[in-house]
């Protein structure tokens, strides 16, 4: 009893972010484990082609493991599959490159190893759901699920107020032509900016130089990713698509202080 508390043995599950080579038959694999946070772990003999689990630990896979410490980094000694995310879209190019922006996301915004995590795993857990359930362009579930990431890590962009003052959109005034609720929101939203290092929309008073102007119907999109609102996101014109997109990304990448790689292969896709 005393050896094997030494040992530390530990169940955990988790999505595979990636893996690379170690020596001739064996693999370092990255997860994100749902108690755990990131995990860096070697599965031995993984690369032979008798290996009992190999298979199992690829990309995408949400698998249940059980591992034990080790000195430098732990060991898989028994894997299985939970959910094999990555079959519903390895053949299609764009869900796939999503799906890879999406996993090269969560590593990046859990840089310290076996810090519990659990916000970001079901995100991950949902987004890879959503994208390989093809109800949604993979792009809108890409975007929504980085503003959320955001939003988890405490980086959440401004979108109904000034980010510097706190003025919000509703009570900006409008002109008396705009009855509708989201008439007066979007005629509102035209008075407001989006400025990357402020933290999201500023008002004309905060404004800065270098300011983003996007489109009312882009802030209106990105608040509907951010609250789960489907139906106007899937209704939202692909001009609006693109520019939320581009905004999300540089936004992303300004709070990382990091560049995702992947995401040049999804504006390519």
């Amino acid at each position: 009893m005393r050896d094997n508390a030494r040992v530390g043995i530990y169940r955990d599950d988790g999505i595979v972010l990636r893996t690379h080579k170690l020596g001739e038959a064996d693999r370092i694999v990255t997860l994100l484990a749902r108690r755990s946070g990131r995990v860096r772990a070697v599965a031995k003999g993984v690369r032979r082609t008798k290996s009992r689990f190999g298979a199992r630990l690829e990309p995408f896979t949400h698998v249940d493991l059980l591992l034990y410490t080790g000195r430098s980094l732990d060991v898989i000694t028994q894997a299985d599959t939970v959910r094999p995310y990555g079959k519903a879209f390895s053949s299609d190019y764009p869900r796939y490159t999503t799906g890879t922006a999406m996993l090269e996301t969560a590593e990046k915004f859990t840089p310290v190893e076996k810090e519990p995590a659990m916000r970001q795993f079901l995100l991950l857990v949902g987004g890879l759901r959503a994208l390989g359930e093809g109800a949604h362009d993979p792009r809108l579930v890409l975007d929504a699920y980085l503003l959320r990431s955001l939003a988890v890590a405490g980086y959440a962009p401004a979108l109904d107020e000034c980010a510097v003052c706190g003025t919000r959109v509703s009570d900006t005034p409008v002109a008396p032509g705009a009855a509708r609720r989201d008439e007066a929101t979007s005629t509102a939203l035209r008075a407001f900016a989006f400025a990357i290092g402020a933290g999201g929309l500023v008002c004309r008073s905060c404004r800065a130089p270098g300011a983003a102007t996007p489109a009312a119907q882009t802030i209106e999109l990105m608040s509907a990713l951010m609250r789960g609102d489907w139906a106007h996101a899937d209704g939202s014109e692909r001009r609006h698509q693109v520019e939320c997109s581009g905004l999300v990304a540089a936004y992303l990448q300004w709070h990382l202080e990091h560049s995702i790689r992947s995401l040049r292969h999804v504006e390519h896709a």
